[in-house]
């Protein structure tokens, strides 16, 4: 028996098989720290619970259009217009089954056999699969750790050919938690300019965990590349909705007709009932912002907690709540996560796993308790002790 030859190159996603076998192991180990989800520990807010048993007692629970709830795409085109400067309407948003069905979405309406797709290193596990099963190419651009991640024209310019056909972004970032500086948002503005027929995916999950005031900014914000910019966001993080699966991407209506057709072809639509609760997360603005002090009052316990390890290095991240650390040693990735694992029973996510090359990175969740992080970090300075 054959089957799909490009579903069946694909790696499966580190992140989630990690994921999946820390929580097994836990089992039958319970001093595992599980460190490896890029999920908020936080019960999803109680008025949106609230909605959707309300709407199912309704009998709310039968097809829907498949654009999405009206009223949602209202709430998220007003959002955009309002927070992000990015004047979409209502009828350029698709509700999704999650975020990441929206950048699948995306890629396979934009991505002909041959086509290349830049992605920024390190970056999302799930950027270059996605690519590759739309008979795409990913093409990597390195960022260096040395330089924080700095995005630069020439590196973009070294990547891009003749098939180049979309440069993928996400910020604040996973696994760095980086966000777009002034500088990044120049290197970018310039590639742009100098090659108009690529679209820009713009994966903004993260845009509500953020820290220390900084701005968020999106590509779609600025009216010279409004209309090649996809915009992908969702609930899961901003809202503790993960197993929700409530996403949307927003474009232009070409783009969205071509995606629209493919959606109602695999999907049909997105459940009614968990649309409702989406909508009334909107307005659980005090809960999403309680879940961001938490996750930054954890973010500088670490920053405090690892700068007093030798041969452990975490800058501050500006958003999203990872600890990409950086460590002293000989081992690849891959080979220092199993050795944490083993030794100090923390489970964590190798940096290779998001394309990293150059120093050996682990990326920790810290959207956990505290007292998990702190009992983390005494296992981590008896670890390098021992080890590094």
């Amino acid at each position: 028996m054959s089957y799909n030859e490009r579903i069946c190159s694909v790696e499966p996603s580190k992140s989630v098989t990690l994921l999946a076998r820390a929580k097994e192991l836990q089992k039958t180990d319970s001093e595992i720290i599980n460190l490896t989800g890029g999920e908020p520990d936080f019960p999803t807010p109680a008025p949106i619970c609230e909605e959707v048993n309300r709407q199912l007692a309704l009998g709310y629970t039968h097809y829907t259009d498949s654009r999405g709830n009206e009223d949602l795409r209202i709430r998220i085109a007003i959002k955009l217009n309002e927070e992000n400067d990015a004047p979409y309407t209502k009828d350029q948003i698709l509700i999704t089954p999650g975020a990441k069905l929206a950048v699948y979405l995306a890629i396979r309406a934009l991505i002909n056999p041959g086509d290349e797709a830049i992605w920024l290193t390190p970056g999302w596990v799930s950027y270059p699969s996605i690519v590759e099963v739309s008979g795409g190419v990913p093409v990597a651009v390195h960022l260096k750790y040395e330089e924080d991640y700095r995005i630069t024209l020439e590196a973009l310019e070294a990547a891009v050919t003749e098939r180049t056909k979309l440069l993928i972004l996400n910020y604040p970032n996973n696994p760095t938690g980086r966000i777009l500086r002034p500088s990044d948002i120049e290197a970018l503005s310039a590639f742009l300019r100098n090659h108009p027929n690529i679209y820009v995916l713009s994966d903004e999950i993260y845009e509500k965990v953020i820290y220390d005031g900084c701005p968020v900014v999106s590509m779609a914000s600025f009216p010279e590349f409004f209309d090649r910019v996809i915009v992908v966001n969702g609930f899961s993080k901003c809202s503790a909705m993960t197993g929700w699966r409530v996403g949307y991407l927003a474009c232009n209506p070409e783009l969205y007709a071509v995606v629209l057709k493919l959606f109602q072809h695999s999907m049909s639509c997105t459940s009614g009932f968990l649309q409702k609760g989406a909508l009334v997360a909107m307005d659980c603005k005090e809960d999403t912002e309680r879940m961001r002090q938490a996750y930054e009052k954890r973010r500088d316990l670490l920053v405090k907690g690892i700068a007093a390890i030798p041969g452990v290095e975490f800058a501050a991240p500006s958003g999203a709540f990872y600890a990409w650390v950086k460590f002293d040693t000989q081992m690849d990735s891959g080979e220092l996560c199993e050795d944490l694992l083993e030794r100090a029973k923390i489970a964590g996510v190798p940096g290779n796993a998001y394309g990293e090359e150059d120093v050996t990175c682990v990326r920790f969740s810290f959207a956990t308790d505290e007292e998990s992080l702190k009992e983390m970090l005494g296992r981590l300075e008896k670890y390098a002790a021992e080890c590094l």
